[in-house]
């Protein structure tokens, strides 16, 4: 593409397809800095990001081409949208090869846009020595690959988890997508009838998925190599179901988007340890620190807590990301004292096993997928006639959780819930929509003004109790 030069940014619009990797590695071939973007996004959002990003190109499927499309007249930056299968990038990759450009291990390769307690994204800038970092972690960590098996991609590329088709490729494993282009438990079964040596990476919410499914109980799971899972807790009651229905293939890993799916990892061989006194212990926890990778858990002020005891996860290594991107205040925040500053909160024992207490705090996983209450609260705060509110999560049976809004109105106003419905799909993805708003007279507040979430999350408890106790 005419204007391009190695170290511009291609930022990827689609949902998994082959024509995903082929962008990634045709990137990286020309030294260029590919940005996953969240198919599910809305287009404000893909917006930001390609503002934010400096992409000069995009890559797009058809589906998402109308979106994108509305918005390129005002990203100043992007010069170039390419619709993949269409006969123009037919002609780019059919074209005469060329040299790789020459970059090293200290070259941006993968910006991963990751969003913050504020809910402005920030793009996590992913070195090739990371990504090489996180192929030897998993390497050594996770699972062993050779060439006679395959992944099949059912989490989509543009989170973490499409990463793990690097190691694959390293060791000459075949990369499977599913013909629905996501996850289904019923083709997840049957593509078990077909490839062999298989590997997955899913979050819990569609382990529990799979185990339930009305035909999981007379599937043939014997194809079945490893499934990895992580991006959020696993209830043990799901995890030991899993494991009598599946066998001992379950590997549990941890990780950001500042340390791509590799923090700790809790093993196979761990998985199936039964009889050890703290098994189930064990299971609630994530494991320990991957190849290569060192975690702490500090107080405030980044002193080491004795074990058992929570505080603020700390993680060192070859993985951790060079910093935000065009962001130094939240790099030197987030990675002071050479240490990545994950925001998670947890408690290591006396064996290096790391068990976490919360998410980020008020982060929402659903489905896999984070969502942080602050962009939500900030696009309900645009509408007239709301005075303030405060967004949580909820659990939900198949996704893990769900958003719930409390809102308060002003003085003699009214809110009607389709109009907030209609406001959060002008401005953020579907996903991230409330699925329930509640309007209260004031949100609980402390002394100093801070809304009580943990009380806001009590009221839903109670409320949806006593509900389902009155059916």
């Amino acid at each position: 593409l005419p204007g391009i030069e190695p170290g511009d940014r291609v930022a990827i619009a689609m949902k998994n397809a082959p024509e995903y990797s082929e962008i990634m590695f045709g990137a990286w071939h020309a030294g260029l800095a590919v940005v996953p973007m969240n198919a599910r996004l809305h287009p404000r959002e893909f917006a930001y990001i390609l503002e934010d990003a400096g992409a000069k190109v995009c890559f797009v499927s058809d589906d998402l081409a109308d979106g994108i499309s509305e918005i390129a007249g005002d990203i100043v930056c992007l010069e170039h949208i390419v619709l993949a299968g269409s006969a123009r990038y037919e002609e780019m990759r059919s074209g005469e090869a060329v040299e790789p450009a020459a970059v090293d291990g200290g070259h941006l390769a993968w910006l991963f846009y990751t969003s913050g307690t504020t809910g402005r994204p920030k793009g996590a800038m992913l070195t090739h020595a990371n990504l090489r970092a996180m192929n030897a972690a998993y390497f050594k960590s996770v699972d062993d690959i050779d060439g006679d098996g395959c992944i099949v991609h059912a989490a989509p590329y543009s989170h973490g988890s499409g990463l793990y088709l690097l190691p694959h490729v390293e060791r000459g494993a075949c990369q499977v997508i599913p013909a629905s282009g996501g996850f289904d438990p019923a083709e997840v079964y049957d593509l078990l009838t077909t490839w062999k040596g298989v590997t997955f990476f899913m979050a819990p919410t569609m382990v529990t998925r799979l185990i339930n499914d009305p035909g999981a109980q007379e599937a043939d799971t014997g194809n079945l190599k490893t499934i990895v899972y992580g991006g959020a807790p696993m209830y043990l009651e799901d995890c030991l179901k899993a494991l009598d229905l599946l066998g001992a293939k379950l590997v549990q890993i941890y990780g950001q988007g500042e340390a791509p799916m590799t923090i700790t990892s809790l093993s196979r061989n761990l998985h199936s340890q039964a009889g050890v006194p703290d098994y189930h212990e064990r299971l609630a926890s994530v494991g320990t620190a991957q190849h290569g990778v060192e975690v702490r858990v500090v107080d405030e002020d980044d002193n080491d807590m004795p074990l058992g005891e929570i505080g603020e996860v700390l993680v060192k290594g070859d993985v951790v990301m060079k910093g935000y991107w065009n962001n130094p205040e939240a790099s030197a925040r987030t990675l002071r004292g050479g240490w990545l500053h994950t925001g998670d909160m947890g408690a290591l024992d006396a064996n290096g096993f790391l068990t976490l207490k919360d998410r980020s705090k008020d982060l929402i996983i659903s489905g896999g997928s984070n969502i942080y209450p602050r962009e939500v609260e900030e696009v309900l705060l645009r509408h007239h006639s709301v005075l303030e509110c405060s967004v949580i999560g909820r659990p939900h049976p198949e996704w893990g959780e769900e958003v719930v809004a409390f809102v308060v109105a002003k003085d003699g106003a009214e809110v009607a819930e389709k109009d907030l419905d209609t406001l959060c799909l002008e401005h953020i993805a579907r996903f991230k929509r409330p699925k329930a708003y509640l309007l209260i007279d004031a949100l609980p507040k402390n002394n100093y003004g801070k809304v009580l979430k943990t009380e806001l999350r009590d009221t839903v408890f109670l409320r949806d109790r006593f509900q389902s106790g009155s059916r």
